[in-house]
């Protein structure tokens, strides 16, 4: 995922305009106040959720392999009182809680790692391998911070239902598998989610970021990219290396096509235009004195605009078969789909009555605004497969003193991002803000319970 600090701009979040909300200010800050009642027991079971998380980090799963995590949300949400259904989509669960007539809320957190190394130093750092599915074992991490998204959607949970007399409605708790790989909403949906389970009037979803903890940062519109990702396969011919004369050297075509990739960004796309492309893999031979048969490139591209996204994707393909040709290569490459996102797009309306409810919570520094960040995520599928309005924002996890001297000091981008081995949310504040953002968002919708 992209850093939040790289868009964030100081001032107060505008997620929507002030007028996409009808209510009035005395009765935003009349609706925010059950959330200060709901929250009123966050310090007491801080020290159950700080032990949540050190677990879930320590036990990150690979995507799609989330069966314990699956285990302790599921058991978190009975504990609550929720009524609760595991194995959607292979390894998700769903938890519903109903309270009275009134709005129904969906509140979603992922549940997946990552196949990396950690190499932070805490006591309850990953020393977790697993089994791929290409059938290699490699190391775990959760090097993007879903075991902080699973134990804020814990927490959310359980205090809204300590609190249920605060609210009317419907909770709807989706803990989801796969978001790395792009399967995990799509599957939960296959599985009958819509179909299964009562239809939200607003989706709402949150990431944690480098920022600053204790902040949270949105937009109105499109607030991550459309992802595509790319398996390239070049066909070469094989030889010793001292007889380079008689092979077709697939290094050498990889090489020259990686090098030409990057010029459809820098000079196929326009100034105004926002795309990214990333080899994140280039895997040839087994020997320095053999010269391979072939050679693959994994590849990434991020996208804001479907014209610009089939812009590149049609470069992609003409660079890579036009460079094998002009290595002579035995065959046409293959290219091959890997995974997909699309863009996730916040409503306006649904966007201006959380960043209301913000301000009343939160300290106005502490509400900010973020361009739209080129990392990628599949949270916009249920929104958009229910059709109803969705909201998705960004919690700093960043220390406050390191960033502000990280900042000073031109040194923001030395922090370590998501996917990063050594990326870790500071525990404090970050637990406790996270937790409040979304019960503040929820309440915005569910409001009093004596109105």
């Amino acid at each position: 995922m992209t850093r939040l600090s790289s868009a964030v701009r100081h001032g107060q979040l505008q997620l929507g305009q002030r007028n996409g909300y009808a209510k009035s200010e005395k009765s935003l800050m009349n609706a925010t106040r059950p959330a200060s009642v709901v929250l009123a027991n966050l310090q007491r079971i801080l020290p159950d959720l700080e032990g949540l998380y050190t677990d879930v980090h320590a036990h990150p799963e690979l995507s799609m392999q989330e069966v314990r995590t699956a285990g302790l949300a599921a058991e978190w949400l009975r504990r609550a009182g929720y009524e609760v259904s595991t194995g959607i989509g292979k390894t998700g669960v769903v938890g519903v809680l109903r309270h009275g007539e009134g709005p129904t809320v969906m509140l979603r957190a992922d549940m997946d790692a990552l196949p990396v190394a950690e190499a932070t130093d805490v006591p309850y750092a990953s020393k977790v391998t697993a089994t791929d599915r290409e059938g290699r074992t490699v190391p775990v991490m959760h090097a993007c911070g879903h075991d902080m998204h699973v134990t804020w959607l814990a927490g959310v949970a359980t205090l809204l239902a300590e609190m249920r007399d605060a609210w009317r409605g419907t909770i709807l708790a989706v803990f989801q598998p796969g978001e790395e790989t792009a399967e995990g909403a799509k599957a939960m949906i296959d599985d009958g989610l819509l179909e299964r389970f009562p239809k939200p009037d607003v989706v709402l979803g949150q990431h944690v970021m480098v920022g600053p903890a204790g902040a949270v940062a949105g937009r109105t519109g499109v607030i991550t990219s459309a992802a595509d990702s790319l398996q390239i396969r070049l066909f070469g011919r094989g030889a010793h290396g001292s007889m380079p004369q008689a092979s077709i050297d697939p290094v050498v075509m990889a090489a020259s096509v990686v090098l030409r990739l990057q010029t459809i960004v820098s000079r196929e796309l326009a100034a105004a235009e926002s795309a990214v492309v990333t080899v994140g893999a280039l895997q040839a031979g087994t020997k320095e004195n053999v010269i391979p048969d072939e050679a693959i490139i994994k590849l990434n591209v991020r996208t804001f605009d479907e014209g610009v996204r089939q812009r590149v994707l049609a470069a992609i393909t003409r660079i890579v078969n036009a460079e094998a040709a002009a290595s002579g290569a035995p065959r046409p490459p293959e290219i091959t789909p890997l995974d997909n996102y699309d863009l996730v797009v916040n409503d306006q309306a649904a966007s201006a009555r959380v960043v209301e409810a913000f301000r009343q919570h939160f300290l106005p520094e502490s509400v900010r605004q973020t361009g739209p960040a080129s990392a990628s995520e599949d949270f916009g599928s249920f929104g958009t497969q229910w059709g109803v309005p969705s909201v998705f924002w960004f919690v700093g996890g960043t220390d406050p003193v390191a960033y502000a001297k990280a900042k000073e000091a031109g040194k923001v981008n030395e922090i370590p991002t998501n996917h990063n081995p050594r990326f870790l949310p500071v525990l404090h504040p970050t637990l406790e803000t996270g937790v409040e953002a979304m019960v503040v968002a929820a309440m915005a919708w569910l409001g009093r319970a004596d109105r």
